[in-house]
């Protein structure tokens, strides 16, 4: 079956060449198998569609794509939305001369996210190591409270949050730090610049280590960073692509190559699926023709 899917995804990449007009892409790893199993995957914004997967998460995995594309399409790519993994961005910064890599957003509030819940931690073995296992109990039940966005609390989350900012000040700071980054993130544009050199004052000086590491580690990718912000790119498209493949994955089980499930995914994801009999939608059939 593998074989089969191969054979119609390339019959239809013969008829169009998918990294035709390539302008803007995203980058990302997805796990298929357990042991550190992993597909990098490559993604056309303007497009939507998947347009490569490879086995491994390597620079010479992504090297094997740069090369399929040519040194002629690679300088025609402007923008490539990625975390911050340096494999890829040492790739891209070879290969795409004219390319500005845009760090996406989530995974910068999710490097926050981390120090913020170091800092509960923390405080947390203060207060039990202190004799306090009422407080310290109080405090490990807080985490969703400030992981959360406030507007999508719950009455008791709130109260939590509340009850923080009365009885300790330091935590809270940290999580006022957290917001503020994600209120700049989500900003966009030059204003969010300004409300990110801000929050590096403050970060500066607030003395919590886990924070002033975090500023450390923006500041080293700032420059990937604000592209982000300024283009408002992001890897929503390609965190979307991956939920789909890993449902794609669950169907392909009988699968014994990974090649067939790159097969599948660009069979489904990249456009290439024909139309079948009594289906009247062209993305659905990739799912159940093969089931």
């Amino acid at each position: 079956m593998g074989a089969i899917i191969e054979r119609v995804v390339a019959d239809g990449r013969a008829v169009h060449d998918p990294f035709d007009g390539l302008t803007r892409i995203g980058l990302d790893e997805i796990s298929y198998k357990r042991g550190h199993r992993y597909l990098t995957i490559c993604v056309d914004h303007t497009s939507g569609r998947l347009i490569w997967a490879g086995v491994g998460r390597d620079k010479k995995t992504l090297g094997g794509f740069f090369d399929l594309l040519g040194a002629e399409r690679c300088a025609q790519i402007a923008l490539v939305s990625a975390d911050a993994a340096e494999w890829i961005g040492d790739v891209v910064a070879e290969r795409c001369p004219n390319a500005t890599l845009c760090i996406d957003s989530f995974h910068v509030v999710q490097w926050a996210t981390e120090a913020l819940d170091e800092v509960r931690r923390e405080v947390w073995n203060e207060a039990r190591k202190g004799g306090m296992s009422t407080h310290a109990k109080e405090l490990k039940g807080c985490r969703y409270a400030l992981w959360r966005n406030p507007e999508d609390l719950t009455a008791r989350q709130a109260n939590k949050l509340a009850w923080i900012a009365k009885v300790n000040t330091k935590l809270y700071r940290a999580y006022l730090m957290k917001e503020q980054l994600r209120i700049a993130i989500r900003t966009k544009g030059v204003l969010s610049l300004t409300m990110l050199d801000e929050w590096f004052i403050w970060v500066q000086r607030c003395r919590i280590p886990a924070f002033v590491e975090l500023g450390k580690k923006i500041k080293k990718n700032i420059k990937g960073i604000e592209a982000a912000m300024l283009h408002n790119l992001s890897n929503a498209l390609i965190e979307s692509t991956n939920t789909k493949l890993r449902v794609l994955h669950r169907m392909a089980y009988g699968f014994r190559q990974p090649e067939h499930l790159i097969a599948l995914a660009l069979l489904d994801r990249g456009g290439y699926c024909p139309p079948l009999p009594g289906r009247g939608h062209a993305s659905a059939p990739a799912l159940a023709a093969f089931g």
